[in-house]
């Protein structure tokens, strides 16, 4: 079975846990990306940064998103996986942990994203289908 590494989009590009979250959003767009990881001075991940996460606790709660940081909304625990784990991880990962995103890890350092269209475009129909059943149940 497919390794992460080979389900994974490449060279996911990180926002500073200090740039605003406007800027996130400029980089976003810039992109076509939903999410950006949000990577430390050390170049560490320290969480993940979502449109929705702009929206709901910036936009929605009325707060100046040129203020807020992409690190005031990183996640204490980050979910990831390693570039060698298994496709079937990859799967039980995303579905205990409910996401859509993996940052994938190597040595400690971000080496890509697997998203769910990754996983998608790379397994079986019915796995797929389990999946998105697991991640549509909230």
């Amino acid at each position: 079975m497919a390794t992460a590494r080979e389900i994974m989009t490449p060279g996911a590009e990180c926002i500073g846990e200090r740039e605003s979250v406007l800027q996130a959003a400029r980089k976003m767009t810039e992109l076509g990306v939903g999410a950006l990881p949000i990577c430390g001075k050390d170049d560490r991940l320290k969480g993940m940064v979502t449109d929705r996460d702009i929206v709901i606790k910036v936009l929605g709660a009325d707060q100046d998103p040129g203020e807020v940081t992409a690190g005031d909304l990183a996640q204490h625990q980050v979910v990831t996986i390693d570039a060698d784990d298994s496709a079937e991880e990859i799967l039980r990962t995303m579905t205990a942990h409910q996401v859509r995103r993996l940052p994938v890890i190597e040595k400690h350092r971000l080496v890509g994203i697997v998203a769910l269209a990754d996983v998608a475009r790379t397994l079986p129909d019915p796995q797929v289908g389990d999946l998105v059943k697991a991640l549509s149940n909230e």
